[in-house]
């Protein structure tokens, strides 16, 4: 099997290196520590379509982490882009919106279980946080508890005290606890009575390098009755698992219902929007805040947001990146057994999680996945993966012969770390 080079992807990154800060910013940066060695990643597109996406070097890859979830149906989804083109032909931001934002809006409370009304944006962070005011404006209180290690966006209040520009206040008002830790959470709400405007967390644990987690048997109903008691907004953030666990919120999967839930990046299937949803009793409160943006109000991604939630729907996409992610991930832990890897996997799997256990340092998993890169097999280090519509069983069975080869040269590379 080929292994990729990357010749144009390389040289366009030493031009971007003069240009723009780490050549690439952010988490998809080699700086961002989910491209590890850097030397075995693409860095730049050329084209995408259905579960695949092509570098500059023309290399195909199998596309597992669907551009960090957005890519819900498949690139280049024709559905989708009609939807697109058809209201591009009446236009896109203009001084008031388009009537399919109101379509939008109908489709999402129709959709998700708790909705009562829909608020739209461009990225998760902005719904995140715009929750958070949210509950401060409901209640009249300043404190939000947030659960250690989960994400919720780059806006000061979310990142961790000692961050390069995060000061004392940004994070003054945050209280943490640890997931599925019920106990700890009802002492600190009663230690901080009538101070809690807001608990927000994910609806399962899913941070980058460590094992994700599913919440307890019941965890969600009693920290619900909790919220209750003491007049606590509960919000989720389901900007990440959002329609890939249940088309109804991940909240009705769990069997609760949330006060206000964030939606965001398969909402689109690429096309850039982000939504928070909410309850009856927060109308008036969302209404009160002023929370804008120059293109929030933009009319294609609403065309794309229609055509995405009702080809889910019609496809019942949660049922099917479930399926087709239990095959996948059923059969790379056998695939890794077999060369003697304990390849553990964790969180749902329509959004999974996987190292290599065999060693702590996580270089045999870097390694592993180095391999499978270089042979077409998108995936990345340290973060969750995402399933799409698209992925077929033949894909399926091509990652997992990928993946054995890629088992093997890791195998002969590291003997002494195998498992007998």
């Amino acid at each position: 099997m080929k292994t990729n080079q990357y010749t144009q992807s390389d040289a366009l990154f030493q031009r971007a290196l003069k240009v723009i800060p780490a050549g690439i910013y952010g988490h998809l940066g080699p700086a961002g520590g989910c491209a590890v060695p850097p030397s075995a990643f693409p860095k730049y597109v050329s084209r995408t379509k259905g579960a695949y996406f092509w570098d500059l070097d023309n290399n195909r890859y199998i596309d597992y982490m669907c551009a960090y979830g957005p890519n819900v149906l498949g690139y280049a989804d024709e559905d989708v882009d009609q939807a697109v083109l058809a209201q591009m032909q009446q236009g896109d931001c203009a001084t008031l919106p388009f009537g399919n934002m109101v379509d939008m809006a109908e489709l999402m409370v129709d959709t998700v279980t708790s909705a009562d009304w829909a608020f739209f944006a461009k990225n998760g962070g902005d719904v995140t946080s715009l929750a958070l005011m949210v509950a401060k404006a409901a209640t009249g209180r300043s404190k939000t508890i947030l659960v250690k290690g989960n994400y919720h966006g780059v806006a000061p209040w979310t990142q961790k005290m000692g961050a390069p520009g995060v000061v004392p206040e940004d994070v003054a008002n945050n209280l943490y606890v640890e997931w599925n830790n019920f106990e700890q959470l009802e002492q600190l709400v009663e230690q901080h009575k009538g101070e809690i405007a807001c608990f927000m967390s994910t609806p399962y644990w899913h941070p980058a390098f460590v094992d994700n987690q599913l919440p307890a048997e019941g965890y969600w109903q009693k920290v619900r009755k909790l919220c209750d008691k003491h007049g606590i907004v509960l919000a989720i953030d389901d900007v990440r698992c959002g329609f890939r666990l249940d088309i109804r919120g991940s909240d009705h999967y769990y069997g609760f219902e949330a006060d206000l839930i964030c939606f965001c990046k398969a909402l689109g299937n690429g096309y850039n929007f982000s939504a928070l949803c909410g309850k009856d009793s927060l109308k008036d409160a969302i209404a009160s805040t002023f929370y804008t943006g120059s293109y929030w109000l933009s009319a294609l991604p609403f065309s794309a947001g229609l055509a995405t939630i009702n080809k889910l729907k019609a496809l019942q996409g949660d049922e099917l990146m479930r399926s087709q992610g239990t095959l996948l991930t059923q059969g790379l832990r056998a695939t890794g057994q077999k060369h003697g890897f304990n390849l553990v996997i964790s969180g749902e799997p329509s959004m999974w999680y996987m190292r290599i256990a065999n060693d702590d340092s996580l270089m045999l998993h870097q390694q592993w996945v180095a391999e499978c890169v270089k042979r077409g097999v998108f995936f990345t280090n340290h973060h969750n993966l995402f399933m799409n519509c698209a992925i077929s069983a033949e894909d399926i069975a091509t990652t997992l012969d990928v993946a054995d080869e890629a088992f093997s040269v890791v195998a002969q590379r590291n003997p002494h770390a195998l498992i007998a």
